[in-house]
């Protein structure tokens, strides 16, 4: 079986037999600090910090990969070192820690050669990854007994190219959605059944679906009770009428765009290699790109190279701590907005509130559950990329703006000089865009805008740069494409047939 057809069950098992193969020279390494401490105040002060990240590792590894006894005795050896103990009562403690640590070890490796004992880790279950919508329409069912309020709304959806299906009644709904699931939902909230009945309609079909059906809430009544109605029955947003319908759709949009499709970069900074392997298998697994560091004096040049989009740093490790890294990396203007995730086995809430103060998101304490790691991280990127868009994108369409889109032309150009690679630009205007604004107003103009944005967006690859160039104007690069001149002047029209009524 080749490495990428593993499971991550079998990368863990693999990861455990390498934990308990390199243990006895750890620990033999350890116990010559410690007797080489014990011999002067000077050696003591010296091998104390490396005796103290030897025993928080172990602790935080052992859990992480199920070594429940190993991650115990290495945390009351930790606290004996912490203590305020006598001398000759802290030797005592250690002396018998390192025992039964070795102990464990030799029982550990006497059964590595049986299946049962390397496959005590509990299997790891992720949750599926939904399935991506269709990039070019999208199936919307409108619930609403007013069709005279809705009859230019139905329009303008339609008008982006959309299947708009209207419901006047909640059951003929109901039985809709359980038959042809929608791509989006947008619902009233009262009917004649109850003030709340749409939304409890909603409710009873995500209950029954087991799933949050993508919603808004589009409404005459903006009351407390209507919108915590909304609220209860997992809508994603409410908007009270007359609506825009350009808004609308740009909520529609962002409700059924697919996210980013380029996984999360994390970058694993840990001078433990088997933890940092062990967040990364977890990590990787989730879909995300992972580059691992066992150095701290290596971060900086694995930043520049890597181009994170969060890292997860050790608390404890030599040369620097986590605390004084994340304090460094934060003086840099470029990467100040970085989310950076401290791991560690440290469980003094003070100390964790201290180590917070460099500007850092979170503090995760080893061991952490899949679950818990994979969710952390992502909420926390995707805050990022967020930040990132609302910087990057122009509001209206949400392709690049000018600015960024000039930049990453001038990049992606550099690039090709350096490699040899060709690609093809193209700059496209609207004609007589004046005139439909003067005509049929700024609406109108804005909606011929949008849809030619999503025209471009939905026929053209990911890999391709486009951006709103200014006003009317758009640009395209379209990369790994030779353009051919043709032999007679070449004129291509875009039409985009919408009323503009």
């Amino acid at each position: 079986m080749s490495p990428s057809a593993q499971t991550l069950h079998e990368k863990l098992n693999q990861l455990r037999q390498r934990f308990i193969e390199q243990l006895p020279s750890r620990l033999q390494q350890a116990v010559a600090q410690w007797q080489q401490s014990r011999l002067s105040a000077t050696d003591k002060a010296r091998l104390a910090p490396e005796l103290h990240r030897f025993f928080h590792g172990l602790k935080g590894t052992g859990r992480s990969l199920g070594f429940e006894r190993i991650a115990m005795l290495a945390d009351q050896a930790e606290e004996a070192l912490n203590a305020s103990s006598t001398p000759a009562h802290t030797e005592s403690l250690i002396q018998q820690a390192f025992q039964q640590l070795s102990e464990e070890t030799q029982h550990l490796q006497s059964q590595r050669g049986q299946q049962q004992a390397l496959s005590s880790l509990n299997s790891v279950e992720f949750s599926g990854t939904p399935l991506a919508r269709s990039k070019r329409q999208r199936l919307i069912y409108l619930c609403d007994d007013e069709p005279d309020q809705v009859s230019q709304l139905l329009h303008h959806l339609r008008c982006f190219g959309h299947e708009v299906v209207h419901f006047e009644d909640t059951a003929s709904f109901f039985n809709a959605v359980i038959t042809r699931r929608p791509d989006a939902i947008i619902m009233d909230v009262q009917f004649p059944q109850g003030n709340t009945a749409g939304t409890e309609t909603l409710a009873s079909l995500n209950k029954l679906t087991d799933e949050r059906l993508p919603s808004i809430v589009l409404s005459a009544h903006g009351d407390f009770y209507s919108r915590l109605s909304a609220v209860r029955a997992g809508c994603n947003g409410y908007f009270t009428k007359p609506i825009k319908p350009l808004d609308l759709m740009l909520a529609i949009d962002e409700l059924t765009t697919p996210l980013d499709e380029e996984p999360l970069r994390v970058l694993v900074i840990d001078d433990d290699p088997d933890a940092a392997t062990y967040h990364a298998l977890v990590l990787e697994e989730a879909g995300m790109t992972v580059h691992q560091v066992n150095h701290p004096e290596e971060a900086l040049n694995a930043l520049e190279r890597f181009n994170p989009d969060l890292l997860l740093i050790d608390m404890y490790m030599p040369v620097c701590s986590g605390e004084e890294l994340a304090t460094i990396i934060r003086q840099q203007t470029a990467h100040i907005g970085l989310p950076i995730i401290y791991l560690s086995s440290e469980t003094d809430s003070q100390k964790q509130l201290s180590a917070m103060t460099a500007g850092v998101e979170a503090f995760i304490t080893k061991p952490v559950t899949p679950h818990e790691l994979v969710s952390a991280v992502s909420l926390r990127a995707e805050r990022l990329h967020l930040l990132r868009s609302l910087m990057t994108q122009d509001s209206m369409t949400g392709l690049y703006n000018h600015s960024t889109t000039t930049d990453l032309i001038s990049k992606t150009l550099a690039q090709a000089h350096r490699d040899g690679s060709q690609h093809a630009m193209a700059m496209l205007d609207i004609d007589h865009f004046k005139m439909v604004n003067d005509t049929h107003g700024h609406l109108a103009g804005d909606q011929v805008i949008i849809t030619l944005a999503r025209l471009l967006k939905t026929r053209l690859r990911l890999s391709d740069i486009i951006g709103r160039y200014g006003g009317e104007e758009f640009v395209v690069l379209l990369k790994g494409i030779l353009w051919t001149p043709p032999s007679r002047p070449l004129m291509h029209q875009i039409k985009i047939k919408c009323s503009m009524g």
